[in-house]
C-alpha cells in the first residue's frame, strides 16, 4: 500500500485552522472568561447566556423535582427572575441570609406529569419546526438553482415548470407576500398628481 503524498506542513497546518469547504462559520468556539468590551456584544452575551441558564434551571427542576429560584440583573438593573415551583414561593421559604423558613410547597405528582408532558411536546414541536425549516431551506435553494440555471437575476423569475410539487406552493406563497409588500409600499407613496 502506497501512502497518499504529505502535504507541504504549512499547507497541512492551514487547512486544519480553516473550516470545511461549504461551511459559513468555525462553529460553537470557547470564550475566554473576562468582560466583553463592547456593549452590543454584551447584550447579545447577556441575552443568550441568561437563556442558557433558565433552560438548564428547568432541566434541573424538572429531572431533579428540585425547588429553585434564580435572579439575574442586566447592567440596566433590570431583574429576571426564574423559578420553580415559582420565583415567589422558592424565596419565600428563606429569610434575608438564605436559612430556610419553611419548606417549599411541593407540587403534586399530577403537577409533574403535566410538566414533563408538556416538555415532551415542546421538544417535539422542536423537531417539528426543525425539520420544517430544513425543508424550506432546501426549497429555497432549489429556486435559487433554477434562478442560476436559467440565468435570471431575481428569485421570482424562476422557471416555474422547473420547480416540483414541493416548492410551488411555497413559492406560490412568496410571490403573494412579495405582491401584498410591492401594494403596500405602492399604497404609501404619496400619489403624483395626474395629468390634464
Amino acid at each position: 500500500m502506497t501512502q497518499p503524498p504529505r502535504l507541504h506542513p504549512l499547507v497541512e497546518q492551514a487547512t486544519k485552522t480553516l473550516p470545511p469547504l461549504g461551511k459559513k462559520t468555525k462553529g460553537r468556539q470557547r470564550r475566554e472568561n473576562r468582560r466583553v468590551e463592547k456593549k452590543e456584544s454584551r447584550q447579545v452575551t447577556f441575552s443568550k447566556r441568561k437563556s442558557g441558564l433558565w433552560k438548564k434551571a428547568a432541566e434541573l427542576a424538572l429531572l431533579c423535582r428540585a425547588s429553585l429560584a434564580i435572579v439575574v440583573f442586566s447592567e440596566a438593573g433590570k431583574a429576571f427572575a426564574f423559578g420553580s415551583p415559582s420565583t415567589d414561593a422558592v424565596l419565600g421559604c428563606a429569610d434575608v441570609d438564605g436559612n430556610a423558613l419553611a419548606p417549599v410547597p411541593a407540587a403534586d405528582d399530577v403537577e409533574w406529569e403535566a410538566l414533563e408532558a408538556l416538555c415532551q411536546e415542546t421538544e417535539a414541536m422542536g423537531v417539528e419546526v426543525a425539520a420544517e425549516a430544513e425543508r424550506m431551506s432546501a426549497v429555497g435553494k432549489k429556486v435559487v438553482e433554477v434562478q442560476t440555471q436559467a440565468g435570471k437575476r431575481f428569485w421570482w423569475e424562476a422557471d416555474v415548470e422547473a420547480l416540483g410539487e414541493a416548492e410551488l406552493p411555497v413559492f406560490a406563497r412568496a410571490l403573494q407576500r412579495l405582491r401584498d409588500n410591492v401594494r403596500r409600499h405602492a399604497d404609501k407613496m404619496p400619489s403624483a398628481p395626474q395629468p390634464q
